[in-house]
C-alpha cells in the first residue's frame, strides 16, 4: 500500500491541476496531442537524415501551409455560412414551431389526440392552448439558441479561445516534437529502477491505446467532416458545409458528432423543404450513410478495440469530464479514460497475483 501512495498522490495532483486550469488548457492539450500524433513522422524524417530540430521545423512549416490553405479555401465559406446560420436561427426555430403547431392542430382533431395533450399538461386539449404552450416553448428556445450562437461569434472569450487554438497549438506541438525524446528520458529517470520494467510495460500499453484512438479517430473525423460537408452541400441543404464540418470535428467526442449532424441537418432540411419531404429524406440518407460507414467500416478498421472501454463507462467518462472540465473535458475524456483503463487492468492483474488474493499468507500461517 505504501508503494501505491506516491502514484495515487500524483494522479490526484494531475486531476487538481486539470480542474483549476481547465479554462486555458485547450490549446496546450491540442498541441500535446498533435505533437504526440506527429512524433512517428518526425522519427521517419530523422531516419531520412534530418536531425530532430530540422524534422520539427519541416513539420511546423507544412502544418502552417496547410492551416493557411484551409483558412483561404474553406474559411470564407464557413464564415459566410456561420453568419447566415446565426442570423436565421431564430426564424428556423420559429418556423419549426409553426409546423409543430399545425401538426398538433391536426392531431387534436381526433379524440385520442386531445386526451393525450391534456394528460401531457399542454392545456385543456384545445388547439389554442396547445399552440400557446408550444409558442412559449419555441420562443424561449429561439431566444436561447440565438443568443448562444451569437455569443460564439461575438464573445471575447470565444474569440480569444479560437485565436489561441490557432496560434498556440502549433507552437506547443513544435516544442513537443523537439523535446519528445528528452521528455521521455526525463520521465523514465524519475521512476525507481525496481519499478522501471513494469512502468515501461504499462506505458507501452497506454501508448498503444492512445495512439490507436487518437490517430484512428482523427482520420475518422476527417472523413466524416468531408462526407457530411460535401454530401449535405451536394443535396442543396442550407448551411450544409458548416453543419458537416462541425459534425466531423465534434465526432472526436463519441456520440456528439453523429447526434449533431442528425438533429441539425434534419431540422434545417425540414424547414427548408416543407411541405416537400425530399430534402429531409436526402439529408437523413447522407447522415445515416456516414454513421453506417463510421460504425461498420471506419472505426473497426482505424480505431478497433484500442480504447477497450464499455459503452456505459464511456458515457460516464464523457459526462463526468464534461461537468468537471467543460468542453476541454469532453475532448480529453476518452484518451484519459483509455489510459486509466490500462492502469486499472494492470492493478487488477497484480491483485489477482497477490498472496492476499491467492490465500498464500493464510496457508503459510496454518503450516506447522
Amino acid at each position: 500500500m505504501a508503494d501505491a501512495a506516491p502514484w495515487a498522490l500524483a494522479i490526484v495532483a494531475v486531476a487538481l491541476f486539470l480542474y483549476l486550469f481547465s479554462g486555458v488548457l485547450m490549446p496546450f492539450a491540442a498541441g500535446i496531442a498533435l505533437g504526440y500524433l506527429l512524433d512517428p513522422v518526425a522519427e521517419k524524417l530523422e531516419r531520412l537524415g534530418l536531425n530532430r530540430l530540422g524534422a520539427a521545423l519541416f513539420i511546423l512549416a507544412v502544418s502552417i501551409i496547410l492551416i493557411v490553405l484551409a483558412l483561404v479555401l474553406i474559411g470564407p465559406v464557413l464564415g459566410h455560412q456561420l453568419s447566415g446560420f446565426v442570423e436565421n436561427l431564430p426564424r428556423i426555430v420559429l418556423r419549426l414551431q409553426a409546423l409543430v403547431s399545425d401538426w398538433s392542430a391536426k392531431l387534436l382533431d381526433t379524440s385520442w389526440g386531445s386526451d393525450l395533450a391534456t394528460r401531457l399538461g399542454l392545456g385543456s386539449g384545445n388547439p389554442g392552448d396547445i399552440q400557446k404552450a408550444l409558442a412559449d416553448y419555441a420562443g424561449d428556445a429561439a431566444k436561447w439558441l440565438g443568443g448562444f450562437a451569437k455569443s460564439l461569434i461575438s464573445g471575447g472569450a470565444a474569440l480569444v479561445g479560437i485565436l489561441s487554438l490557432i496560434v498556440v497549438t502549433p507552437v506547443v506541438a513544435f516544442y513537443i516534437l523537439v523535446d519528445w525524446n528528452r521528455m521521455i528520458a526525463s520521465m523514465k529517470s524519475l521512476v525507481p529502477p525496481r519499478y522501471l520494467p513494469e512502468v515501461s510495460a504499462v506505458a507501452g500499453d497506454m501508448d498503444a491505446a492512445l495512439a490507436g484512438f487518437l490517430r484512428g479517430q482523427s482520420l475518422v473525423c476527417l472523413f466524416l467532416g468531408l462526407w457530411y460537408g460535401l454530401g449535405l452541400t451536394l443535396i442543396g441543404l442550407n448551411y450544409g458545409f458548416l453543419i458537416g464540418i462541425t459534425a466531423g470535428f465534434l465526432s472526436f467526442i463519441p456520440y456528439v458528432g453523429s447526434l449533431t449532424a442528425l438533429v441539425v441537418s434534419a431540422v434545417v432540411a425540414l424547414v427548408q423543404g416543407w411541405p416537400d419531404w425530399t430534402m429531409l429524406a436526402k439529408a437523413l440518407a447522407v447522415v445515416i450513410a456516414g454513421q453506417f460507414l463510421e460504425g461498420n467500416v471506419l472505426s473497426p478498421k482505424l480505431v478497433g478495440e484500442s480504447v477497450g472501454l464499455h459503452p456505459v463507462w464511456l458515457m460516464f467518462a464523457l459526462l463526468a469530464s464534461g461537468s468537471l472540465f467543460g468542453f476541454t473535458g469532453l475532448i480529453v475524456a476518452v484518451p484519459v479514460a483509455a489510459a486509466l483503463g490500462v492502469l486499472l487492468r494492470f492493478f487488477f492483474a497484480r491483485y489477482r497475483e497477490s498472496p492476499f488474493y491467492l490465500g498464500e499468507d493464510s496457508e503459510a500461517a496454518n503450516q506447522p
